[in-house]
């Protein structure tokens, strides 16, 4: 993967945040962010319609939580009428590499609550479950944790790339998605699941797919759907497929689900189709 960023885009610093989340705000994290946000603006200048930022970091750390925070909110002053949008691996009881885990997780979700519009949330309790149960991988590494993550970070922003019959962007999720505007953490999940290099060699109907989606089991993030319920989702069909069938899939989980679905935001499922597969998988 060498070829995929710009060397000149990268920013170095000379220590680490030691999982210290104010280091990372306030004191190291500080001193960087300034070349940081030099790299952030060059990109952006060349942009002719810029729809957003993504920022990828965990919350379990010091840099990832404390630098990544004050960067999203430092992007927020100099853009504030862009899309940010982050993908935030939160700690998680199973998976623990820190003590101070909830502490730095605490004080950044309080960030992204006032400056992210949109945060996808991730683990690593889930990712690796998934790989267990459903990849039947007997030791994951950390490549086909990013595998996964990889896949739903291209869903999200496939409609922006590919051609597509009902095409959403960063802003469209936005507006479908939040009922209230604190309420943006969204759980993810991706079928068909295929492990790394791994072919498929059947192509999924509409039904199954839609079925493999909502499963519990499907989710990134260690949180069981089952035990509330769904204020809004947003279903992303990729590869040749009928809307109309789509359209009837949705109005069919919602139907037969009922009860896991929030009464007072009726039709509260946005579908989007996009025409270009993810690669390996046939559709």
């Amino acid at each position: 993967y060498g070829q995929i960023f710009r060397p000149d885009n990268f920013v170095f610093g000379q220590s680490g945040a030691g999982n210290n989340w104010a280091k990372g705000h306030y004191t190291e994290g500080a001193e960087l962010i300034d070349a940081v946000l030099d790299v952030v603006r060059k990109e952006a200048e060349n942009c002719d319609c810029l729809q957003g930022f993504q920022v990828c970091h965990s919350l379990g750390g010091g840099t990832g939580s404390g630098m990544g925070t004050l960067l999203i909110s430092k992007i927020r002053e100099e853009y504030p009428d862009r899309m940010m949008l982050t993908f935030s691996v939160f700690p998680s009881p199973k998976v623990s590499d820190t003590v101070v885990e909830p502490y730095n997780a605490t004080l950044s979700v309080h960030q992204l609550v006032e400056n992210a519009n949109e945060c996808m949330v991730l683990d690593n309790e889930a990712l690796y479950d998934i790989c267990f149960r459903t990849l039947k991988l007997t030791t994951p590494s950390f490549g086909d944790l990013n595998h996964l993550i990889s896949a739903t970070m291209s869903g999200v922003t496939c409609c922006l790339r590919f051609p597509g019959q009902l095409n959403s962007d960063l802003r469209k999720l936005a507006v479908n998605l939040i009922p209230f505007p604190r309420l943006h953490f969204f759980m993810v999940g991706f079928a068909p699941l295929t492990s790394r290099g791994s072919q498929q060699y059947r192509a999924l109907t509409v039904p199954e797919l839609t079925q493999q989606m909502w499963d519990a089991k499907n989710m990134m993030c260690a949180a069981d759907p089952r035990h509330g319920r769904y204020l809004t989702a947003s279903a992303m069909f990729r590869g040749k497929m009928s809307t109309k069938e789509v359209d009837e899939q949705m109005l069919n989980v919602q139907n037969k689900n009922s009860s896991y679905f929030v009464e007072w935001i009726p039709n509260n499922v946005k579908s989007t189709v996009c025409d270009i597969p993810p690669t390996g998988l046939k559709m």
